[in-house]
């Protein structure tokens, strides 16, 4: 028993001085010396080990946040039965095919007879295409001709539709003949142009929106037919082609635009806007 206080007596100031030393805050922690180095006057000086303490910062806590998640690749045809995914992907693609139809037959800084074809006329008998009802024809690099002798009572009319066609042109009538000066490549004509690709782009954009949104109310009648997780799934799966498709709309503006001020098209579809600016501040 007495040996046993008198080791006690020897370990316990040894403990009492670990325990207070992991105690301690850390400025009062003493430092050990782990490297030598020399100072200007060639003396060596001690370099301590400083203890550092990691906390969490926003940025850390950020970290991840603009990841990309993960994507969804649903078998369509194990969700047939459900909506068919094939269709959605179908009307979208529609839509990217139609505004590249329109940017080739509209926006394009050298007019062509193929450019009026498109124009929409409205007639007693409805609304009808231009080619259907003139006959159109290039007579010089700068004359359009639209011959409306088959219909003659509609020549007022188309005169309105070019005119109204957003592509800057100013038709004159002579009998029923309409001629179409094509306008000299300016730089306001290149602004309207652009303006005009960029209105378009929004207008698939929209169409697009309603696509998705008919398939998304197709889908919520179709709750019953599936689980949660798996109608989840499918709106994501939606989400998703939607959202791929309004980028490969601003690829598809790029070049566009690019091209109506001669530039050479930029990777991203974001750099047009850049380089719009420093076209105009020339």
């Amino acid at each position: 028993m007495a040996l046993g206080l008198k080791c006690f007596r020897l370990v316990s100031p040894a403990l009492c001085n670990s325990l207070a030393a992991l105690t301690r805050p850390v400025s009062e922690v003493p430092l050990k010396t782990v490297s030598r180095r020399q100072n200007d006057h060639g003396q060596d000086v001690a370099c301590p080990a400083v203890p550092v303490r990691h906390f969490a910062t926003k940025k850390a806590k950020a970290k991840g946040k603009g990841q990309s998640q993960t994507r969804v690749n649903l078998n369509t045809a194990l969700v047939e039965d459900i909506i068919s995914l094939e269709e959605v992907d179908e009307e979208m693609k529609s839509v990217m095919e139609a505004l590249k139809d329109n940017f080739n037959k509209t926006v394009n800084i050298r007019t062509s007879p193929g450019s009026l074809d498109h124009i929409t006329v409205v007639t007693a008998d409805g609304k009808l295409a231009l080619n259907q009802i003139g006959q159109i024809s290039m007579k010089s690099p700068q004359l359009i001709l639209v011959n409306m002798a088959s219909f003659p009572e509609c020549t007022a009319a188309a005169i309105k539709a070019i005119r109204e066609s957003g592509m800057n042109l100013n038709p004159e009538v002579e009998g029923t003949l309409i001629r179409v000066p094509i306008p000299k490549v300016t730089r306001e004509h290149r602004e309207m142009l652009v303006k005009l690709a960029k209105q378009n782009t929004n207008k698939a954009k929209d169409s697009l929106r309603k696509v998705r949104t008919n398939a998304m109310n197709k889908l919520k009648k179709s709750k019953d037919k599936a689980s949660e997780d798996t109608i989840r799934l499918i709106e994501k799966q939606i989400s998703q082609m939607a959202d791929d498709t309004v980028a490969e709309l601003d690829r598809c503006m790029n070049p566009k635009v690019c091209e109506l001020w001669d530039l050479t098209p930029t990777p991203s579809a974001d750099a047009p806007e850049a380089v719009i600016q420093g076209k105009l501040e020339l």
